[in-house]
Order: C-alpha cells, then sequence, then structure tokens
C-alpha cells in the first residue's frame, strides 16, 4: 500500500443465541458490515468453537437453556482475558444489566437493537480487543509485571487458579554476630500471567474481598512446610491486619497452630490497625497460644505507636527502604539505630531487610544489628536453603 500502512484483519464476532430467527439478523448485520461471523445456538455449542477458535468480540444472549450468558463469560475468561463481551437480551432489567458490567461485560443491550447501535457497538468492542491485544504486547517487550487491568469475572478466575496453584517461598533470616540461620521468612509466589506478583494477588483479594481465602491458603502451606523447618529455626509468616478478624487462626485444630512455639506472625504496619479495638485480645489470644508477633514495615507504614502496643510485638522488622544505601546516608544511619535503640528498650528484637551489599552488612553491624534478611545472603527458594559461608565474612 502506497501509505505503508497494512491492512486490519476483518473483525471476527461469534454471534449466541437460542433463537435461529436472532442469530440471522445478527449475522447478516455483522457480515454487511464487513466482518467474519461464526454462529452457535446456544453456549454448550460456543464453547465448542471456543475451544478451537479466537474471535474479537463475542455477543451473546444473557439468558439461554443450556449455559447463561454469566457462565459463558467465566469460561471465556478461563482462556483468555482479552476478548470482548456484549450481552444482548429481550427480559432487560436492572439488576441484570448491572449484574453483567459487574461481571465485564463491554456493553448490554436490549433487543430489539437498532442495527446501526449495534454495528457500530461491536466495533468499537473490537477496538478494545486490538487496545488490550497491544498493551499485553507492550508490557511483555518492557518486561513489565504489573497485571493486565481485567472484569471481576476474570480477576476472580484468576484469583482461584492462583490460590489452587500458589506456592511458598522461603527466604533466610540470619544472626550476623552468630553466623547462623535465625528463621525463614514465607514469601507468597504465584505463576499466574494475570496475577503474576503477591502485591497484584493480595489487591486481587482486597478487591474480590476475599482476603480471608487467600490467608487461610497461605496458613495452611506455610504449616506443610513447617513439619520440615530446620532445628532452632523459626518460621515467619505474614498476615493482613484483617486476618486477625479471622476466628481460624486462633482455633486449636487450625493446621499452623501444631506449629506455634516456632511459628512468628508478622503484621504489616501499611495497614492502619491502631483504630481496630479487637486487635488487642486477638494478639494477645495468638500470644497465648504460642505465636510470636511481629511489626512488618517499621519506619514506612503508619507507624502508629497505639497499634505497636495494641500488637505488643515481639519482633519489628525495618523496611527495606530506610536500608537501601544506608552506608551512604547518615540520616538513614541516624533512624535506623534510633529504631534499633528504641526496641532494644522495649525488649522487641529488630531484623532489618534488604540487604543487598557488603557494605550495607557492614554499616547496619556498626549501628548495632544482628538479624538481617535480603538478597545479599539468599535469595527466597522453593525449600529451606542454607547460607553460602563467603556471605558472613
Amino acid at each position: 500500500m502506497s501509505d505503508g500502512v497494512l491492512p486490519q484483519a476483518p473483525i471476527r464476532v461469534l454471534v449466541i443465541d437460542d433463537e435461529a430467527g436472532v442469530r440471522r439478523i445478527f449475522t447478516r448485520l455483522l457480515s454487511r458490515a464487513e466482518m467474519e461471523v461464526t454462529e452457535a445456538c446456544d453456549g454448550l455449542e460456543a464453547l465448542g468453537i471456543l475451544e478451537t477458535q479466537r474471535f474479537d468480540v463475542i455477543l451473546s444472549d444473557i439468558t439461554m437453556p443450556s449455559l447463561s450468558g454469566v457462565a459463558l463469560l467465566q469460561a471465556v475468561r478461563e482462556r483468555d482475558m482479552t476478548t470482548q463481551v456484549i450481552f444482548a437480551t429481550g427480559n432487560p432489567s436492572l439488576e441484570t444489566a448491572m449484574r453483567a458490567v459487574e461481571l465485564g461485560a463491554m456493553r448490554y443491550l436490549t433487543k430489539p437493537i437498532d442495527h446501526r447501535v449495534l454495528v457500530e457497538t461491536v466495533r468499537e468492542a473490537a477496538r478494545l480487543h486490538r487496545l488490550a491485544l497491544i498493551k499485553q504486547e507492550a508490557m511483555t517487550l518492557i518486561g513489565s509485571k504489573h497485571p493486565l487491568a481485567v472484569d471481576r469475572i476474570g480477576l476472580e478466575t484468576a484469583f482461584s487458579r492462583v490460590l489452587e496453584g500458589m506456592a511458598l517461598h522461603f527466604q533466610p533470616v540470619v544472626s550476623v554476630k552468630s553466623q547462623r540461620i535465625w528463621g525463614y521468612e514465607a514469601l507468597l509466589r504465584s505463576s499466574d500471567p494475570v496475577l503474576p506478583t503477591p502485591v497484584a494477588v493480595l489487591e486481587a483479594a482486597e478487591r474480590l474481598g476475599r482476603l480471608r481465602d487467600l490467608g487461610r491458603r497461605v496458613r495452611f502451606l506455610a504449616a506443610t512446610a513447617a513439619s520440615d523447618l530446620p532445628e532452632d529455626a523459626r518460621l515467619l509468616v505474614n498476615l493482613h491486619p484483617s486476618d486477625l478478624d479471622d476466628p481460624e487462626i486462633i482455633s486449636m485444630s487450625a493446621p499452623l497452630t501444631q506449629f506455634a512455639s516456632r511459628v512468628i506472625l508478622e503484621v504489616t504496619e501499611r495497614t492502619d490497625i491502631s483504630s481496630r479495638s479487637e486487635v488487642e485480645a486477638h494478639a494477645g489470644a495468638l500470644r497465648q497460644l504460642g505465636f510470636g508477633v511481629a511489626i512488618d514495615d517499621l519506619g514506612a507504614g503508619y507507624a502508629g505507636l497505639l497499634s505497636f502496643l495494641r500488637l505488643r510485638p515481639t519482633v519489628a522488622k525495618i523496611d527495606m527502604g530506610l536500608i537501601r544505601n544506608i552506608n551512604n546516608d547518615p540520616r538513614r544511619q541516624a533512624v535506623t539505630q534510633s529504631l534499633v535503640q528504641l526496641c532494644r528498650e522495649l525488649r522487641v528484637e529488630v531484623i532489618v531487610e534488604g540487604i543487598e551489599s557488603v557494605a550495607e552488612r557492614d554499616m547496619l553491624i556498626a549501628l548495632g544489628c544482628d538479624l538481617m534478611q535480603g538478597y545479599f545472603f539468599a535469595m527466597p527458594a522453593p525449600r529451606f536453603e542454607s547460607i553460602q559461608p563467603e556471605r558472613w565474612l
């Protein structure tokens, strides 16, 4: 072509409706608009077609005898997150319209549909599909690990996959003075393409109201691994503050309770807990079971003294943001030294995390720190790994 622009492939549309007359009308209109149309008489037939073919847009009735439009959307999202879905119905209601949009339908149309509206809506959906594909490719090229934005039902599907397939990796916490491994932090790992990072998984759990499911799964995996924990080592397990509301966490029959004497539960300070009156009682119940309690991200979160007092932690972890290049920053040195001294006066053990160099390690030793964690000592691993001898020197 003279202008150097490559021709675009025709828009591919899957039309699903249990009324043959409606399918014929939709197919004729979209074909006249130079789109490639495939028909299915119900959701089950559509699923068979989707096993071997991909489409830019799916135009589906929302109420069908064999498989509802909502169930079909969920099945589509198990295959990909980019195909756009338009629902059409002859029995509209505000409730079904809101539910369709909430679950990720690009548009909700009421039959009979104006012909021009139908064609333009499908074209708009196809543009969104192309945009999603381009964005996905761009993220791959730049190495972005942030998940592609997905609709609610796609997020629910991905989150369920993560719960089933996620794993824990373990990073050592070391005592540099005694040159031994003091404990291991359990870190969530996901290989899901939609929710590839712990932050993405946590954000999805918050958005879906499934923090309790996530917390219970993490604690179950931690309990499974704890039976192989090296002698005299502790296991640090992260808690979202909302986990403190879960009655399972203080149950004698909970999987992790049998290892309570060797487990320290880390509650992040990045979420304010100072206004939650039940925190103190729940933290006390955990201590009675034998668990240790730690505050994570000290120095980077809300850092409320009231939350510190309510948790009464046995361990505090200083956020890695304070540790980065601490050997070159007198202010970071002064703040870290003050935090260490304060925690020592409160009889709270301190772990400094995020150490990545000899210089950072040596400066922290000079500031009175003993318990350390970071890539300098060891990367997180699927098993409880040892420390290379040269890391102590």
